[in-house]
């Protein structure tokens, strides 16, 4: 069991301000290794107040993403429903391969019907009514993002896909902002200042199957036990005749 989902979901986007300007809220990028900062330590009462320390750093690539679409949500007693998604005229390979299983024996059709709408009258009419309905109906917008593996140094050509939330201004004002970035690449500075705090979200890598003493840090046994040391000595008394959920068992 890695995790649950390789990328990581954002389970709250930040409380909007309706004052503040149209921005996104998120981006999406990857890990690309490790080193270490000397930084002062400026914390009152500690042993290193003042003292220069040596901290482990995760440096994170963040190449520009492109907004592919827009996507509405209206208030029910329910919470927060989908109510209209509109997707740019030209949609890349590299986004497309998410919507496929298997690439190469695919027809590679996703999105093509989507794509002539924006090309006729009649569509063009029907995709304005539709960002229509978003200002006069939605609460909650938010952009159709993904990134662009070609540009990191990986192997995989698929894109990740994800909903941003877009924050500030009225619905109407954050509709069109939504829409002026259609097909376009969105920066990570466009969002984010220089020694900002931002929140992270990671997924481990896995620690595969592990015994007791490393999954639950249980005491080692003595040196001369039978048949290993590793382990937790008495699992439980006879009775309740069955292994209690609290009881540290090796697991993954």
């Amino acid at each position: 069991k890695r995790c649950a989902r390789h990328r990581g979901k954002v389970k709250s986007f930040p409380k909007d301000d309706k004052s503040k300007p149209c921005h996104l809220t998120a981006f999406m990028g990857h890990k690309a290794g490790m080193t270490h900062i000397l930084r002062e330590v400026d914390r009152v009462g500690s042993r290193s107040h003042k003292k220069e320390v040596v901290e482990a750093v995760t440096i994170v690539e963040t190449p520009p993403m492109i907004a592919v679409g827009v996507v509405g949500y209206i208030e029910t007693p329910r919470g927060l429903r989908t109510f209209k998604t509109i997707f740019s005229q030209h949609i890349s390979d590299e986004c497309k391969r998410r919507f496929y299983k298997n690439w190469y024996r695919c027809k590679k059709q996703a999105h093509n019907r989507t794509g002539q709408k924006w090309a006729d009258e009649a569509g063009k009419e029907s995709i304005e009514a539709d960002f229509a309905k978003m200002k006069k109906y939605c609460v909650t917008i938010r952009v159709l993002c993904h990134t662009q593996p070609k540009l990191f140094k990986l192997r995989n050509k698929k894109a990740h896909i994800m909903e941003i939330q877009v924050n500030g201004g009225s619905v109407s004002d954050k509709v069109d902002f939504a829409r002026s970035l259609l097909e376009k690449p969105i920066s990570v500075k466009d969002l984010f200042a220089q020694n900002e705090l931002i929140d992270v979200i990671g997924v481990t890598r896995g620690h595969g199957f592990k015994g007791v003493t490393y999954r639950w840090g249980t005491k080692k046994l003595p040196r001369k036990t039978h048949k290993g040391l590793r382990k937790v000595a008495c699992i439980g008394a006879w009775h309740p005749a069955r292994v209690g959920f609290a009881v540290p068992r090796g697991g993954q």
